[in-house]
C-alpha cells in the first residue's frame, strides 16, 4: 500500500506542475479572458485517460496508480469524471451515465456557490 501511495504522490506532483504550466502558457498565448488552460487540460487529460485505459488498465500494468491517479489526477480530475461517465455508458447504463454527468456538473456548481456563500458569511 505504501508503494502505491508513493506512486500516486509522485505522479500527482508531476501532474499538478504540468497543469500549472499549461494554465500559464495558455493564458499568455491565448489571453486570460477565457479559461483556456482549464479547457485544454480537461480535454487533453480526458484524451490521455482514454489512451492509458487501453494501454495500462486493460493490460493490468502495475504503473496504473502513478499514471492514472497520480499524474492525471494532479493534472485534471476531469479525466476521471470522463472515464467514469464513458464506463457507465459502455456498460449499457446510458441513463445512469447521463444522470452522473448532469448531477456532477449541477451539484459541483451548487457546492461551489454554497462554499462561497458560507465563506463570505464569515469574511
Amino acid at each position: 500500500m505504501f508503494y502505491t501511495l508513493l506512486q500516486v504522490a509522485l505522479g500527482g506532483a508531476l501532474g499538478s506542475s504540468a497543469r500549472f504550466l499549461v494554465n500559464i502558457g495558455a493564458g499568455r498565448m491565448l489571453g486570460f479572458g477565457f479559461p483556456w488552460g482549464t479547457l485544454i487540460v480537461n480535454i487533453a487529460g480526458s484524451f490521455i485517460m482514454g489512451v492509458l485505459m487501453v494501454f495500462l488498465l486493460e493490460r493490468g500494468a502495475r504503473s496504473v496508480p502513478f499514471f492514472m491517479s497520480g499524474i492525471l489526477g494532479g493534472f485534471t480530475t476531469f479525466s476521471a469524471f470522463s472515464l467514469d461517465a464513458v464506463t457507465l455508458y459502455q456498460r449499457g447504463q446510458a441513463g445512469l451515465a447521463g444522470a452522473y454527468v448532469a448531477g456532477s456538473v449541477v451539484l459541483a456548481l451548487a457546492a461551489l456557490a454554497s462554499g462561497m456563500a458560507l465563506a463570505r458569511s464569515f469574511a
